[in-house]
């Protein structure tokens, strides 16, 4: 039988929260059907969000082979338009991603995308590798996972973030190896540093052109006999990536991670043992495993439900689709982003955001409770900048402004058109909240004025959007 807070947990894991329009139908279905509903919107392969629209947009590398380019062919002015237009592309992608997160039926595909964003995590400022990187992501997110690690591995954006442009012969560059193993793969503590030593060799030569074409320098590849794993031979890149795949310790790194971001930051052993087992067995196909994870019971129990911190993309994603709302200044976003410590695109460093506990602190708190209002254009912010944010080139930037924007205000009231005065409040927390308090629903009724039902549902839901019970998932 239908269950609605089963439905909304779904809903939250599997994609960003329900749609306004959704709310009615939480009542209706089981959420198995809403499982099905959620596979077949992701179905299709997704457009490609273009914003380099060749490969002048995106010529400039990252900083480094950035400021060698530019001494050679550029001027100070030059360099500074490059970098500018870089940074635009960037935010540009930035909020069109956002949008498609708030707007697409494919739900379940772009929640998939973002967790593949930090897992991959990447900082380079060339828009044009960032935007084929997110391509591959959105391409695979429900596909193949060795598919994908290939793919990423011989990204321009990747290659140039972990300096394998500079791995050659003789001179091994180790970063991109390292952490391939440690944070892509196997993780921590489950291979050797000579492995890491051996793989760099059979890395070298892997690179990218301008263009963010993958390019292999067969003069700068080390041919040499190199031991990996216990396995010698003459081993190249696509080899390493082969043998870090049959290690069954890469498919229990992944779901692991999985599992905190889908189920529970307290891990099972016994679910993860199970769900890695099919995973590897699978051969990494990513869409069945995440239908082991949604549709077995022990995903639904009271303990899983409302137990996440919701990341500041989940949580501005999913108010605005509670809320459907127009931003005259797109920026604004990303602004909001920094504030509350996570920037697409702007990882702290290459392990990505690490989420949980870390999302909350005491400024933070603060302003999530106060992005509704915000968000409403009924308060001004004054943001700090979190310290590793690196949106500005390192700048930190104080803000204060009134948020401009627009909500369209007409399909909640539609949603809550046969929901009588005294029982709004109980239906706006059922609705926005997965840990119900009833000391929180009586709270929220000393904003219902009968007189006139659209302000109480106005000041009701940004009431109860600002409580620190919806701050979880």
């Amino acid at each position: 039988m239908p269950d609605p807070q089963k439905n909304l947990h779904l809903l939250w894991r599997a994609g960003f929260g329900p749609a306004v329009e959704q709310w009615n139908d939480l009542d209706r279905y089981k959420p198995d059907q809403f499982w099905q509903a959620l596979k077949q919107s992701s179905q299709k392969s997704p457009d490609p969000i273009e914003v380099a629209s060749n490969a002048i947009d995106g010529l400039v590398m990252g900083v480094r082979t950035f400021a060698e380019l530019s001494k050679k062919e550029l001027d100070a002015d030059q360099r500074k338009e490059l970098q500018q237009r870089n940074r635009n592309g960037i935010r540009d992608l930035n909020t069109i991603w956002m949008r498609k997160m708030v707007n697409s039926a494919a739900q379940l595909r772009e929640k998939m995308a973002f967790f593949w964003h930090g897992h991959f995590a990447c900082r380079n400022l060339n828009v044009l590798y960032q935007q084929q990187l997110l391509d591959i992501l959105r391409q695979n997110a429900l596909g193949n996972f060795g598919t994908m690690l290939k793919q990423v591995s011989r990204s321009a954006a990747m290659l140039n973030f972990l300096n394998n442009q500079q791995n050659r012969k003789d001179r091994p560059n180790e970063n991109f190896a390292r952490e391939v193993m440690e944070l892509f793969t196997m993780g921590r503590g489950n291979y050797s540093e000579k492995d890491i030593k051996e793989a760099a060799r059979a890395f070298t030569g892997w690179a990218s052109n301008f263009q963010g074409e993958f390019v292999f320098r067969r003069f700068q590849h080390d041919f040499g006999s190199k031991t990996i794993l216990g396995r010698a031979g003459n081993f190249e890149g696509e080899d390493v990536l082969n043998m870090l795949l049959e290690q069954k310790q890469t498919a229990l790194y992944i779901t692991t991670k999985l599992y905190r971001f889908l189920v529970n930051e307290t891990p099972d052993n016994k679910h993860i043992e199970w769900l890695s087992e099919r995973f590897y067995k699978n051969g990494y196909e990513i869409l069945p495993l995440l239908e082991d994870f949604f549709t077995s019971d022990w995903f639904y129990e009271t303990k899983n439900i409302g137990t996440r911190i919701k990341s500041p993309v989940e949580l501005i994603v999913g108010l605005q689709r509670m809320l459907p709302m127009q931003f005259e200044d797109a920026s604004g976003i990303m602004q909001l982003q920094r504030g509350l410590g996570q920037v697409l695109f702007y990882p702290p460093n290459v392990a990505g955001w690490p989420g949980g506990k870390n999302w909350i602190d005491s400024s933070s708190l603060m302003l999530r409770m106060r992005i509704p209002r915000l968000l409403l254009g009924e308060d001004d912010w004054n943001l700090q900048a979190k310290s590793d944010d690196d949106v500005q080139m390192g700048m930190m930037q104080s803000m204060q402004k009134r948020f401009e924007g627009k909500t369209d205000w007409s399909p909640l009231i539609k949603a809550c058109e046969k929901i009588p005065n005294e029982k709004l409040s109980e239906r706006l927390a059922a609705i926005f909240l997965q840990t119900q308090k009833s000391s929180t629903t009586l709270l929220l009724k000393n904003y219902i004025d009968p007189a006139d039902r659209e302000n109480s549902l106005r000041s009701l839901t940004a009431h109860v959007l600002s409580t620190p019970e919806y701050q979880l998932c």
